[in-house]
């Protein structure tokens, strides 16, 4: 699911300061609190394009410490079974698009122009079913964790709720 539209604004500004994002798609520079440019979207738009193609992140951990990790090294894989069927192409604009470093990072102009993009690279593999698997199994991991999570709040607030009242 793609959110937090209502985190978007239009801005003059080529450098930004304001920390905020989904943290699976957020870029390195925005965790490591630097000033930033529009080249976030880029790297956002490489980890859309990512789970596009296969169905699940690049970057997934349980702890946000460890996604943190991740992502501030740009440490991603294209797994086998899953990449298997997509083109050199397609995993060369991902690449560039989440480039760690900002300054090498695609810009919107580069990746529109990219032959992924523009060309006829992309293979005529029908990648439909493994996706959709990938993301039902996704989904139900993040419901499963979310369940959790509140089932947790529910029995603190319970016991909260026990100690207030006697």
């Amino acid at each position: 699911m793609i959110s937090d539209f209502g985190l978007s604004k239009m801005v003059d500004k080529d450098i930004m300061s304001t920390a905020c994002g989904t943290p699976g798609y957020v870029a390195p520079e925005v965790l490591a609190q630097k000033p930033y440019s529009k080249a976030v979207d880029c790297w956002s738009i490489g980890v859309i394009t990512y789970i596009l193609l296969c169905g699940y992140p690049p970057f997934y951990e349980e702890s946000e410490s460890r996604l943190f990790s991740k992502i501030m090294k740009a440490q991603y894989e294209f797994d086998s079974p899953f990449w298997d069927n997509i083109s050199e192409s397609a995993k060369d604009f991902i690449r560039n698009m989440m480039q760690k470093n900002a300054s090498m990072r695609y810009t919107p102009e580069q990746a529109l122009r990219h032959p992924w993009i523009v060309g006829k690279t992309a293979r005529s593999q029908d990648i439909y079913y493994s996706v959709s698997v990938q993301i039902q199994k996704n989904f139900a991991r993040t419901k499963w964790k979310q369940a959790f999570n509140a089932a947790v709040a529910i029995n603190h607030m319970k016991k909260m709720h026990l100690a207030h009242s006697e």
